[in-house]
């Protein structure tokens, strides 16, 4: 055992038995919290339940609805029983009483908050504060809430943290450090900032314009803390925000106003991956900048939400998986910090005894005296733990959430979670009596005797890894991940491929037909919607004759590439997939440039593409051997598919990459050959595709790109005899039109053509009376909003039910004021143009035919002076048939319907003529089961936007006059675009038949290779 670890012991057990003279146990609040902590350890699905219907409670507004909620969140009879025990006479009043067991859990659970909150506002805190004053225990304050969906809601923050500093400054005036030792350091005013409370557009990728809006609303507080000799202490909040944190720390401290200012401090997550790397540049900065700063040192609060959203996006996870790794790294960071304790000033934030110990053992170590740092603990937790630090001569500050119950909440569940996480502290020591010796065990020697040096993980869910390899059929299908745009690396590679695009303007692509490249008399211009005097490239324009070229390409060519190995085929599309991957930055860069697509929303599009080609390679696998359709004795009976023939494949500009190069994957790897025709507004992504195909390795005349106007061309090719499969996706006109003119018979034709028909939307989202506004505000706003609202599966109409409706409308104006509109070509931005002239006149004559039937409630009025944009609007004082609440608009218009209740929200929402996405956002569970089973839309969302399908999670597409009910990116797509055929055999010789049948078979080739 080594000489710091015996320290470590001695001091741990130290703690320990002071600890264990004024026993407590980790629920110090009886009763109600007691049970609700005891229970919620011995059931992980009755945990998710319990704090779900903690997190509601407070929106709820009748002891009706409490009941409700209750009833429905702990409606089977084993989870009744339980909870009956912890809710006790609660639950016993509810069928007698309600208007009485209501108050009782409202008023339990508030009490429950106050564990954890110090006080409803600067008055109620200090009487707190007080009370820790004369325990020698100092505080950092902090203000709930952290989710401001608007700049009028983030000035408002930024008003209360300066009244906050201000009244803490007044009613602390001559109170005194407990140490008196080196008190200079420690300030009696110690505030905490949010920066996420302070602006409620900040953008990973875009840090600069999150510094340049952040710094001026930070200087007069900062400027105020510095008068009235305070501390300002910067939060750490999600990874997302981490980097933009630092930075904005950082400029803000070299400014010359309060480079020479010591009383500012930041945080460093122990569990996030590149904390080391982050600490030894905040300390590199400190040096050169020469005035000594804070940094407190947690483990970090939002591990489950940071495992969860890396796993959504296929990113790597960027926190610790196991407890142990967080806990070995605390403890290398707490050397890190103590060695350079000459400019840096530490906050030790744990309720570990171990990380305490440790860093107690190894200041020891070092000659660092113990007035030279502090001890942080939050409010409510750890009482013990504070008072023997206490005793044993060091300083403690405990972290003081103020505020409201209900913006509050998120801070409640976190410290619920935590106080019941199987791998914490807190629970180990005061709920499952561990010893000493287990607590204060090396976490380094926890991973070193753990298999491979890497402890298993108790739940196999938060495994970001797959021991299947990707290639096996059984192997769980991974999309390809979504660029993270907070990386630093990744923002200049979007730049740098934003520069190199530009200087490709102009430039001029062919027809390719046969693997030839044609050239033709007319070319026409695709332009960058932002500022259209600029043209993005020239491409040549196909006629009649081009397209009679193309159809007997492709016709002569399916002879061989229908008889073509499915395997053949699928490597094929994922080499595709490889070519799309290496070109990403470019082609997110020319979408930006060519259709007005944000960072995000151009990257998202390509990953898209990429999926299509992996998943229907993956799903051609699955269904491409013949596959016995009974086993029968005697008989072998074989179905199999057949290709349809000649597909012609008419794509939007909207997703130019993503649906051109889905449908034309999914022809491709069903054996047809492909016509190809991109929309005339996103031509010169069109012709990237067939670049990637051809490099890809497409035989000539499987492939054809044709650029030409869909009323020549399309419509030529649409009658054609030879054209077998038409894939369209575009606007209902025209889909009805195809759907129509592909059911006549042309002399010559010799198969009934297949329609793959994909067409638009009146999307609505039901707001429930209980649903977090939050959420519901931001991704409502977005829904709307995110790229000007040209997405088939953009929000349309906003339902909302009386009763929440004059909260949500005044968030929901201010969150619409505070979009960013401009050109997408600059990071962060969310509303661009729309895509061209006919599409921004058509626009704005919707918004007059709104302004004439309903109510201009939001209308922005800051935008680009050049550009085809139109301006987010938002419409009250709507009757559901009305035109602008039942025509698609396919831009920036939101009209919000006020209905009664539930009832008639779904029969608003169902009563038009499309279906293809809906959304609800609600925290009843009996009401989210009834939109499950009621709402008439192809994609239902549920407290979540309803834009973002991602290929194999969320099939998508429609019915009604939205669609034929296909679904690219499913399971059952690729069948649209074959031909069902059974082989039979009779096997049986004189009686005598095979005993057993293999299940697949080799395919129908002839002649075979």
């Amino acid at each position: 055992m080594t000489s710091l670890q015996s320290e470590i012991e001695q001091r741990g057990k130290r703690i320990f038995e002071l600890v264990d003279k004024y026993p407590e146990s980790l629920f110090s609040k009886a009763g109600f919290y007691q049970r609700l902590m005891t229970l919620s350890m011995r059931d992980e699905q009755l945990k998710l339940q319990l704090f779900r219907f903690v997190a509601v409670l407070p929106s709820l507004h009748t002891s009706d609805e409490i009941i409700e909620h209750l009833q429905e969140y702990f409606a089977d009879g084993h989870e009744s029983r339980k909870v009956a025990q912890f809710l006790g006479v609660g639950i016993r009043l509810a069928g007698i009483a309600p208007w009485i067991s209501g108050p009782i859990l409202r008023w339990n659970v508030s009490e429950m908050a106050r564990q954890f909150i110090a006080g409803r506002n600067p008055i109620d805190v200090m009487r707190t504060l007080r009370k820790r004053q004369a325990q020698n225990i100092g505080f950092t304050v902090d203000l709930l809430g952290e989710a401001v969906v608007s700049e009028t809601e983030a000035d408002e923050y930024a008003a209360r943290y300066l009244d906050l500093l201000e009244g803490l400054a007044r009613e602390t005036k001559n109170w005194t450090d407990a140490l008196e030792n080196n008190s200079e350091l420690f300030p009696v005013v110690n505030l905490s900032v949010k920066i996420s409370a302070l602006y409620s557009q900040i953008s990973p990728d875009d840090p600069a314009e999150t510094i340049a809006h952040l710094a001026p609303k930070l200087r007069p507080l900062l400027r105020r803390a510095r008068e009235l000799g305070a501390f300002i202490n910067f939060d750490m909040e999600s990874y997302a925000h981490k980097n933009s944190t630092l930075e904005l720390f950082k400029t803000v401290f070299t400014e010359e106003e309060f480079k020479d200012w010591p009383h500012a401090g930041i945080v460093i997550q122990a569990y996030l991956r590149d904390s080391d790397a982050d600490l030894r540049d905040l300390i590199e900065w400190g040096r050169a900048r020469g005035t000594r700063f804070a940094v407190r040192l947690v483990k970090g609060a939002y591990w489950d939400y940071e495992t969860t959203k890396s796993r959504q996006n296929g990113w790597d996870c960027p926190v610790y998986l196991q407890k142990p790794e967080s806990d070995a790294n605390f403890e290398m960071l707490t050397r890190l910090l103590l060695e350079n304790e000459s400019i840096v000033t530490s906050a030790f934030g744990s309720h570990n005894v171990r990380s305490i110990a440790h860093a107690q053992a190894l200041a020891e170590q070092l000659g660092i005296d113990r007035s030279r740092f502090e001890f942080q603990l939050l409010y409510g937790m750890a009482g013990p733990i504070k008072r023997a630090l206490v005793e044993m001569g060091y300083r403690v500050r405990e972290y003081c959430p103020v505020g409201e119950l209900l913006p509050g909440m998120s801070y409640l569940v976190r410290r619920l979670l935590e106080n019941t996480s199987n791998e914490g502290f807190l629970r180990a020591k005061f709920s499952e009596n561990a010893t000493a010796e287990e607590l204060l065990r090396d976490p380094r020697e926890i991973l070193r005797r753990s298999r491979n040096g890497v402890l298993q993980p108790p739940n196999a869910t938060i495994n970001m890894t797959t021991t299947t390899p990707k290639t096996q059929l059984g192997a769980h299908y991974e999309n390809a991940p979504l660029t993270n745009f907070a990386s630093p690396e990744n923002q200049e590679k979007m730049r740098a491929a934003l520069r190199e695009q530009r200087n490709q303007f102009g430039r001029k692509v062919p027809l390719t037909i046969n693997g030839e490249k044609i050239w033709t008399d007319k070319m026409f211009s695709s332009v960058n919607p932002s500022q259209p005097d600029q043209i993005v490239g020239y491409a040549a324009e196909a006629g009649i004759p081009e397209a009679e070229r193309a159809v007997a390409a492709a016709r002569a060519a399916f002879e061989k590439w229908g008889r073509t190995s499915f395997e053949e085929r699928c490597q094929l599309l994922e080499r595709a997939a490889e070519i799309l991957e290496r070109r990403r930055f470019e082609l997110s860069a020319l979408e930006v440039f060519e259709v007005g697509k944000p960072w995000a929303e151009a990257d998202g599009d390509i990953r898209e593409a990429i999926d299509f080609c992996t998943f229907y390679a993956r799903q051609m696998r699955l269904i491409g051997r013949p596959r016995l359709t009974q086993n029968v004795p005697g008989e072998e009976s074989y179905q199999h598919y057949w290709p349809r023939g000649v597909a012609l494949v008419i794509a939007p500009w909207n997703f130019p990459m993503a649906i051109l190069c889905g449908m034309v994957s999914a022809a491709l790897v069903t054996g047809n050959t492909v016509i190809m025709k991109p929309s005339e507004q996103s031509v010169i992504i069109g012709a990237m595709l067939m670049e990637i195909y051809e490099e890809a390795g497409v035989p000539p005349g499987v492939l054809n790109f044709l650029n030409g106007k869909g009323s020549v061309i399309g419509a030529h090719m649409v009658d054609h005899k030879d054209v077998d499969l038409i894939a369209f996706t575009g606007s209902r006109e025209v889909g009805l039109w195809i759907w129509e003119s592909a059911g006549k018979t042309r002399e010559g034709q010799r198969e009934l053509k297949r329609v793959i028909c994909e067409m638009g939307g009146k999307n609505a989202m039901i707001v429930d009376s209980d649903a977090d506004l939050d959420e519901a505000i931001v991704d409502s706003i977005y829904s709307a909003f995110g790229f000007q609202g040209q997405k088939c599966s953009a929000l349309s109409r906003l339902i909302v039910l009386e009763e929440n409706y004059d909260r949500v409308m005044e968030r929901l104006l201010g969150a619409a004021a505070s979009v960013r509109v401009g050109n997408p070509e600059e990071p962060g931005i969310m509303v661009g143009p729309v895509i061209d002239e006919a599409a921004y006149r058509r626009i704005l004559d919707y918004i007059e035919v709104g302004k004439n039937e309903a109510t201009l409630a939001y209308q922005s009025t800051d935008l680009p002076p050049h550009g085809y944009f139109i301006p987010p609007t938002i419409f009250t004082g709507l009757k559901p048939n009305m035109q602008i609440a039942c025509e698609e608009i396919f831009g920036p218009v939101l009209s919000v319907i006020k209905v009664r209740d539930l009832d008639e929200a779904i029969e608003v929402a169902n009563g038009i003529d499309y279906a293809l996405t809906g959304g609800f956002f609600s925290r009843s569970p009996a009401n989210i089961e009834r939109i499950k089973a009621q709402l008439e839309a192809g994609n239902v969302y549920i407290n979540r936007p309803c834009t973002g399908a991602i290929v194999g999670r969320h099939p998508f597409g429609g019915f009604k006059m939205s669609g034929s009910g296909t679904k690219a990116g499913g399971k059952d797509y690729l069948l649209n675009f074959l031909i069902p055929r059974v082989v039979t055999e009779n096997v049986a010789r004189h009686g005598l038949a095979p005993e057993k049948t293999p299940e697949y078979r080799d395919e129908f080739l002839w002649p075979k290779h």
